[in-house]
């Protein structure tokens, strides 16, 4: 990915470049009074990708392409144009513009696609009407829009606490390698949370200590401690939702991944190898034994939202 400078674009429009995430760990607490769940969360960006392209309108508005492009919702609803509305009012903007997504992370996968959506309008208005609203004033508006939206900001990969919001950067050394079982069928995140009710009750506080051994890997750029570490507390809701998860699961074990977990609130399923080339041979397995709609590879950590030129 190439960074432009801004008045290298083309004129009076701007192109985004928004990375998908992996929650390597992801630990839950109990439903608080405000109806969300505290959480103790270690993201990694990884290398696919959204893309916002923004363009003057005499009014808002949204439309998308790619896989799973006819599932993104494009009326108000839509976490970019909200995005969009946000930074105009912050920034008393009078002008509309038209938003373009073009879709790389899978559509309600659990690897924060919208996410990077909102991440990405943010960061393209603000450029495209020239606001010059802080880093400080973008996240703040991330963090009214959803939960992941500061992370697919910033990128990298960072520990997430509060709503996942909340965001402190984590070292990490070396580039760690992905395949991705992708479904097409989806799973809904607030479905997810509640069958996570259901199975679970936690009680007290989380134990960030929990994540040591996680936070030493990256750390040390080591693979298979990472992999050994990988965990997430939704998993067995998304598995109880979605039982077909099993099986993309058990399929990257078998292909030697070092760690394999369901991706957020899922259905995503994630498999960290030891390398490219053994990230393509689970791809690959994922793909022959026919447990996914579609199957991805990436690297991470990748940077988080960014302007960039056309390709």
């Amino acid at each position: 990915m190439t960074l432009t400078p801004l008045e290298d674009l083309p004129e009076r429009a701007v192109r985004v470049r928004a990375p998908g995430k992996v929650n390597l760990s992801l630990r839950v607490g109990a439903r608080a009074s405000d109806g969300y769940h505290p959480l103790s969360t270690v993201f990694q960006a990884v290398s696919i990708y959204e893309e916002v392209v923004a363009t003057p309108a005499d009014d808002f508005g949204v439309s998308a392409s790619g896989p799973q492009s006819d599932a993104v919702p494009t009326d108000e609803s839509n976490l970019a144009l909200r995005a969009a509305r946000a930074v105009a009012e912050r920034a008393g903007v009078d002008d509309g513009v038209h938003l373009h997504l073009v879709k790389g992370v899978p559509v309600a996968g659990g690897m924060a696609g919208g996410s990077a959506d909102a991440a990405a309008a943010l960061v393209a208005c603000d450029a495209l009407w020239g606001t010059g609203l802080s880093r400080d004033e973008l996240l703040e508006l991330a963090a009214g829009l959803g939960s992941d939206v500061p992370f697919s900001l910033v990128g990298h990969t960072a520990v997430g606490q509060g709503r996942g919001h909340l965001l402190t950067p984590a070292l990490s050394r070396g580039e760690f390698h992905w395949a991705f079982a992708v479904q097409d069928r989806g799973l809904s995140t607030a479905a997810v949370y509640r069958a996570f009710d259901e199975i679970r009750h936690p009680d007290g506080p989380l134990d960030d200590d929990q994540d040591v051994p996680l936070m030493q890997a990256l750390l040390a750029g080591d693979p298979a401690a990472l992999g050994a570490a990988l965990h997430n507390d939704l998993e067995a809701a998304a598995i109880e939702l979605d039982p077909g998860l099993t099986e993309p699961l058990a399929v990257a074990t078998d292909a030697g991944a070092l760690g394999v977990v369901v991706s957020g609130s899922g259905p995503t399923v994630a498999a960290l190898a030891r390398s490219r080339k053994h990230a393509l041979a689970v791809a690959a397995a994922f793909t022959a034994s026919g447990v996914a709609d579609r199957v991805l590879t990436a690297t991470g950590p990748v940077a988080g939202a960014r302007v960039v030129a056309s390709e």
